[in-house]
């Protein structure tokens, strides 16, 4: 009766030590969680970077999941190709954003909803292996939504990855807490807010299921990657656990929920969220 919970902020597989991109090496860590469900972020889709791979399509196989890619950027991020504003996911165009793998078995996915948000104006300055350093506009940000089935019954997870402009992603974390109050609960939000647990906190008054910092990921300062819940039963025992996953900048925050001190469901109502 234990649901596990991941976020990881993937860095397209991107080794921090190196500079390389190992998406094989990046599965193999993700595999490693054992999680039910996980949020992912700076996923990479067909870009000639991480050779063309459906990186959302190794993770899901690898974790023997369903998995959702929604695109925020078509073509490689900051790149003159790169389009800031994807409305849509094109399944041949090589493109970067953010997945949700739902485990198979006894946890299914039984549906799931996007939200779209438009990018800030913010640039960051990031090192590019390649060229050096330069900056990096904001790219519109998503939402991905599943509610999952499990052996305590529906569960609503949200993934995300808001903007790197604290005051842009406060705004989006209102968008994100407005996008929920249309799914069942109780429900957990997962992923990279880009936000300290102080101004989550006074924007989305939802329960923290782990604290600690996440970034950098070598020695962490701050938290910017979270978990929290709403609707969650008190009788729910967690038990949470923030590791380093791969090369990746961020260290990822892994959940576990168990439910076995809940009466098991009866009748079930199959709650579905529309694609």
């Amino acid at each position: 009766m234990r649901v596990r919970l991941a976020s990881v902020n993937a860095a397209s597989g991107r080794d921090l030590r190196t500079g390389r991109i190992d998406t094989d090496a990046l599965v193999r860590a993700v595999a490693r969680l054992d999680a039910d469900v996980v949020a992912v972020q700076e996923v990479d889709h067909l870009l000639p970077r991480s050779g063309g791979v459906d990186q959302t399509a190794l993770l899901a196989a690898g974790l023997g999941a369903h998995g959702w890619f929604a695109a925020t950027v078509h073509g490689t991020p900051g790149a003159p190709q790169g389009v800031r504003d994807a409305h849509r996911t094109v399944p041949d165009e090589p493109s970067y954003g953010i997945a949700l793998l739902v485990r198979g078995g006894h946890d299914t996915a039984l549906g799931f909803r996007e939200l779209r948000m438009p990018a800030g104006r913010g640039r960051l300055p990031v090192l590019d292996p390649a060229s050096g350093p330069r900056l990096v506009p904001d790219e519109q940000r998503a939402v991905v939504a599943a509610v999952v089935d499990t052996p305590a019954g529906p569960l609503s997870v949200l993934g995300t990855h808001l903007s790197f402009t604290p005051w842009h992603a406060g705004r989006q974390l209102r968008s994100v807490r407005d996008f929920a109050r249309t799914l069942p609960r109780p429900l957990v939000l997962l992923g990279d807010l880009n936000l300290p647990p102080g101004i989550v906190r006074r924007v989305l008054p939802w329960r923290p299921l782990v604290t600690g910092p996440t970034f950098p990921a070598p020695s962490p300062k701050v938290q910017l990657d979270h978990a929290l819940a709403d609707g969650l039963d008190e009788r729910v025992r967690v038990e949470a656990r923030i590791e380093q996953v791969g090369g990746s900048d961020h260290r990822a925050v892994v959940v576990d929920l168990h439910t076995c001190n809940l009466p098991a469901p009866g009748r079930r109502e199959r709650a579905r969220v529309g694609t």
